[in-house]
């Protein structure tokens, strides 16, 4: 069982990509309501699927993480936004109303 998990550093995104083929990135605004109720989504389809390495990132408190993967992976930063990773790429994102439990399901399972 993963739950979800919160990091900060582009040293712990790093030692995801090393650690793991399939994982799922939740991009957050503490500040923003949008963000809170997509967040309410990902929270609940994390925990009806504990078999899915999950992550999440406070984009105020990681900025300097956020950007690494905007850069990084050409994803221009939205928050909210959800990413999956798969074979250290970015098979499919989303953000703002299209996170949801269902949108989730559809793009990530199986996992």
């Amino acid at each position: 069982m993963m739950g979800k998990i919160k990091i900060d550093t582009i040293e712990q995104f790093q030692d995801l990509i090393e650690k793991h083929n399939k994982f799922v990135i939740f991009k957050n605004s503490v500040t923003c309501p949008i963000s809170a109720a997509a967040f309410s989504q990902f929270d609940e389809f994390t925990n009806g699927h504990p078999e899915i390495a999950a992550y999440y990132l406070n984009v105020q408190e990681s900025r300097s993480l956020s950007n690494y993967i905007a850069e990084t992976y050409h994803i221009k930063h939205e928050s909210p936004q959800v990413l999956l990773f798969e074979n250290e790429n970015v098979r499919w994102h989303t953000s703002h109303w299209e996170i949801t439990k269902e949108a989730l399901e559809v793009n990530i399972l199986p996992f």
